[in-house]
Order: C-alpha cells, then sequence, then structure tokens
C-alpha cells in the first residue's frame, strides 16, 4: 500500500495541479452563495488538488492512468 501513495508527478504537474486547485476553489467559494451542492463539490475538488500538488502524488498515476503532466 506504500507504493500506492509515493509522489508519482514532478514540477510541472504539481504547478499545474496546484493552479487547478486554486482555480476550483475560488470557484467553490463563489459558487456556495449561489448553489450549496455544486460549491461544495468544487471546494473538495479543489482542495483534493491543491493536496495533490503540494504531496507530489497524483490518484490517476497512482491508479495506472497515464498523464500528459
Amino acid at each position: 500500500m506504500s507504493r500506492f501513495f509515493e509522489p508519482n508527478i514532478k514540477r510541472p504537474g504539481r504547478i499545474a495541479r496546484g493552479v487547478v486547485g486554486a482555480l476550483c476553489l475560488i470557484g467553490g467559494i463563489i459558487l456556495v452563495d449561489f448553489v450549496l451542492w455544486l460549491g461544495l463539490i468544487f471546494v473538495v475538488a479543489g482542495l483534493f488538488a491543491i493536496y495533490e500538488a503540494v504531496s507530489g502524488w497524483c490518484v490517476a498515476r497512482a491508479c495506472g492512468i497515464r498523464t500528459k503532466i
């Protein structure tokens, strides 16, 4: 199980996930005022993307899916 959580993305992928995570988080915070459930989904997705960026770990790559970055 520990191999599943090994860092598997490099700097460009981490930057991309960080940017996407920040945008989702900001969008989710704005959306919460209008559509609560959609805003919460965006906030959770943004926090997860930021976690991936900080840890250097991508869930898609850990599951064997090849990503471009």
